[in-house]
């Protein structure tokens, strides 16, 4: 049984990394209406950014963290005035190609800001670990979880309780009826992509110490989070999220109790198959529209 709750507290650990860049690309889809591929790629260039900051000035991984982060919320902002305000009025398709395209500046620019050689971010609590239920977890991995649950807890609750919140849950439902009613909608998108990238950068961080800051640490991220998407059904912000935790869980068990060599491909069966049988998601609901 230990075995097996050790495995349960990795999932955990990799889940909430999945689930704060799949919830950032959630929140952009549902006020943008676009899919955003370029998630993970600005989590990574956040996190060039935090991780050059501590290495030039000795600052401890927290502050760098949360400097990353601020500089996330700017890049978002300015990905949103400079990129995603002009293009409006482009259909669906065209906002994806234009996700694409942040794609190739952010890892075009990365390098050419801060080298091409990877970087090491240590983790926030360098040592110590903890038993439970015979399973060791290490006092990083624990803080990891927590602090995906409890990101995730607090935007939940902002999004549930509160007016910002509720201006979100108007534009997502739509948007011009949104701005009828006095709702900011530019306003909310923006956030939506300030907030996205912080949570990406959030994720690429916990992700740094494992595989070290580089220009492809988010791909696989990146992939995870956009199957989680589906899975758990874009019509909700929960779902997806749920979602990524159930994939990272049964990534790993399968993985460990079926086939160390099939496992991957074993687990996307049975996405597919999943999605086929479901095609709205794990919570999405059909929409039914009204003539």
């Amino acid at each position: 049984m230990s075995t097996f709750f050790q495995l349960i507290f990795s999932g955990l650990e990799t889940g909430s990394i999945f689930a704060l860049a799949t919830l950032g690309i959630i929140i952009i889809f549902r006020t943008s209406r676009a899919t955003n591929f370029a998630q993970g790629v600005m989590g990574m260039f956040n996190a060039f950014v935090a991780t050059t900051l501590l290495i030039t000035y000795s600052l401890p991984a927290w502050l760098a963290a949360v400097i990353g982060m601020l500089s996330a919320f700017v890049t978002g902002i300015v990905i949103d005035l400079l990129i995603i305000r002009r293009a409006k009025k482009a259909n669906i398709v065209s906002k994806q190609i234009i996700t694409f395209g942040i794609i190739l500046v952010l890892l075009g620019v990365a390098p050419m800001m801060f080298g091409s050689v990877p970087l090491s971010f240590p983790r926030f609590i360098d040592t110590g670990a903890i038993d439970l239920m015979g399973a060791s977890l290490t006092y990083n991995g624990l803080l990891n979880i927590l602090m995906g649950l409890g990101m995730m807890g607090i935007l939940f609750y902002f999004l549930q309780y509160t007016k910002w919140g509720l201006a979100v849950r108007v534009t997502a439902s739509n948007e011009q009826t949104a701005r009828l009613m006095g709702v900011p909608t530019s306003l909310v998108t923006m956030g939506a992509w300030a907030i996205a990238a912080a949570l990406g950068t959030l994720s690429a961080l916990m992700l740094a110490p494992a595989i070290n800051v580089n220009v492809a640490m988010m791909e696989n991220v990146q992939v995870n989070a956009l199957i989680a998407g589906v899975l758990g059904g874009f019509q909700t912000f929960h779902g997806p999220v749920i979602a990524a935790y159930l994939i990272a869980l049964a990534r790993n068990l399968i993985l460990f109790y079926v086939s160390d060599s099939w496992g991957e491909p074993l687990l996307l069966m049975l996405i597919l198959l999943f999605i086929v049988m479901r095609p709205n998601g794990l919570i999405g609901k059909k929409i039914v529209k009204k003539v």
